[in-house]
């Protein structure tokens, strides 16, 4: 069996997103539309991020081909919105159910746990598209609410699901030994961070 192979996409993959984009089996499923240009791919794969923006685009290799991408990408600028992340996904039709999937969005949940900071991971999914609600429920992902008529798809407007997932175990801080310790309650009076009356308030 093949094994897959996660690394970071470059310009140089613009070409096989192209040709992934290309599937109706796929586009149907995002918001992309039919005839895909590998010019336009490339110069949003060239497109820097800005300092301290943890967007991230991975794309998986089965025997050497692109046939997965996956995507945490920011929610917009407001300040009270950089605990969120937005997820896409696209997988070509042969290597479905092969696993790839799982590997992406694995990777993706990881970075987002142990490296980025994210608390929030936001996503939506057409309603009736059951195969790719049970892979994100298997990692945590939750039903948020359905939105009635959010996309067009095929001629007809067509329902999708939303849903979030929460950091499963938000970060601690880490003693000074190195061992994590325990939270700090800063109201509860605390003799390390006393709280006067008027600051309960």
């Amino acid at each position: 069996m093949s094994s897959i192979h996660l690394r970071r996409a470059s310009p140089d993959d613009a070409a096989a997103y192209a040709r992934l984009m290309a599937d109706e089996e796929v586009f149907s499923q995002l918001l992309q539309l039919p005839f895909p240009d590998a010019s336009a791919w490339r110069k949003r794969l060239e497109t820097p991020r800005e300092a301290g923006q943890a967007d991230i685009d991975l794309v998986a290799e089965l025997d050497g081909e692109v046939v997965g991408q996956a995507a945490l990408f920011s929610m917009g600028a407001a300040v009270r919105r950089r605990h969120a992340m937005g997820l896409g996904i696209g997988v070509a039709k042969p290597a479905q159910r092969r696993g790839v999937g799982n590997a992406l969005i694995g990777a993706l949940t990881d970075y987002a746990d142990r490296w980025a900071g994210v608390l929030r991971i936001e996503l939506t999914v057409w309603v009736d598209n059951e195969p790719a609600q049970q892979l994100y429920r298997k990692f945590g992902f939750e039903v948020e609410g359905r939105l009635l008529a959010w996309g067009l798809r095929g001629g007809r407007y067509v329902d999708a699901i939303a849903m979030a997932r929460l950091h499963p175990a938000s970060p601690a801080l880490a003693a000074r030994g190195g061992s994590p310790a325990a939270p700090v309650d800063r109201g509860s009076g605390d003799s390390r961070f006393p709280v006067t009356p008027d600051a309960r308030a």
